[in-house]
């Protein structure tokens, strides 16, 4: 009989370093309040906090940022937009010392109770949670007005509830302050919000992390427009994979495969099929007229043909 992971104290990692063994936030003394934290690990993160952080501070009781080794700043700057926004007691930044196996061939080759692997590491991360219910967040994914409505109602919610909830989001391809590109020829929608247990913990996959669930769950998926997902580019979107060319021929990562597709199509002058050019009014930055103005005045729903080789139709 299997022992499930999130089971005992605890998790102690293979290099002995016993400052960052790992103890389940449901056995910490007091246990875990009502609530949902959203939990952000990072690296280089610093550009697009300014529009990461605000909404979702807001939006949930808690934001957890976990700093991977950044190099430009990211900490500093997480806590200079909490402290701006007046929301500082939200938020609490932690620094996690240790490289991280890259996604792919990388991960598939480190043990997983290794401080080196992507499991341990968000095991680690989510440790750190003091509330019932947790967000599984990036760095760079951005509430839309509407996302940030969403995700507060929600937050109060699921503080107490076993329901996983699945987030729909839209890459952004950024070109510069006024001109970025939306790739709304994807339907990607992917689990975000799940209960603090030892039912929900993570564990190692053939090219990335997973969290475990219970076979029978309650599921809920929230509509498209909420949430985009921001791309740089003029930044390096792939560098946390080991090999980013084996995305055309994964089968087990469509998304991947799309993201590698519109950004070097973006990156040779073309516009894929799907993709909106979206150019910002004078003074106001793409990101936030994209989150703020455009994506919450399109018309719904976005009907797509076909994932891989989207046509896109806004109805009315």
């Amino acid at each position: 009989m299997t022992i499930p992971i999130g089971s005992g104290h605890g998790l102690t990692n293979i290099e002995g370093h016993t400052e960052f063994d790992i103890v389940w936030p449901w056995n910490q003394p007091g246990g875990l309040r009502r609530g949902a934290t959203a939990v952000l690990r990072v690296k280089n993160e610093a550009p697009g906090l300014r529009f990461v952080l605000p909404p979702l501070l807001r939006a949930c009781d808690h934001v957890l940022l976990v700093d991977n080794g950044s190099d430009d700043g990211t900490g500093e700057e997480a806590l200079r937009v909490a402290a701006e926004h007046g929301l500082s007691d939200r938020f609490t930044l932690k620094e996690y010392p240790f490289q991280v196996a890259r996604a792919g061939a990388e991960h598939l080759a480190v043990n997983e109770r290794s401080v080196h692997s992507l499991a341990y590491f968000y095991n680690w991360c989510f440790s750190h949670v003091r509330t019932r219910y947790s967000w599984k967040w990036d760095g760079d994914m951005v509430l839309t007005t509407e996302g940030e409505v969403s995700m507060a109602d929600l937050s109060w919610q699921v503080g107490m509830a076993e329901a996983v909830i699945r987030f729909p989001r839209h890459g952004l391809y950024v070109e510069s302050d006024r001109k970025a590109y939306l790739d709304l020829g994807l339907r990607n929608i992917e689990e975000w919000g799940f209960p603090m247990s030892p039912d929900y913990v993570y564990t190692k996959a053939p090219e990335w992390e997973i969290r475990t669930t219970p076979e029978r769950i309650e599921m809920f998926a929230l509509p498209q427009g909420l949430c985009v997902e921001l791309k740089w580019l003029d930044g390096d979107e792939f560098a946390h994979w080991t090999n980013p060319e084996s995305f055309a021929t994964s089968i087990r990562n469509r998304r991947k495969r799309r993201e590698w597709l519109v950004w070097n199509a973006l990156h040779d002058g073309q516009v894929p099929e799907g993709v909106v050019e979206i150019e910002s009014p004078e003074g106001v930055h793409v990101v936030d007229h994209v989150t703020h103005a455009w994506l919450p005045r399109a018309p719904r729903p976005f009907v797509v043909d076909d994932p891989d080789h989207a046509r896109l139709h806004l109805r009315a």
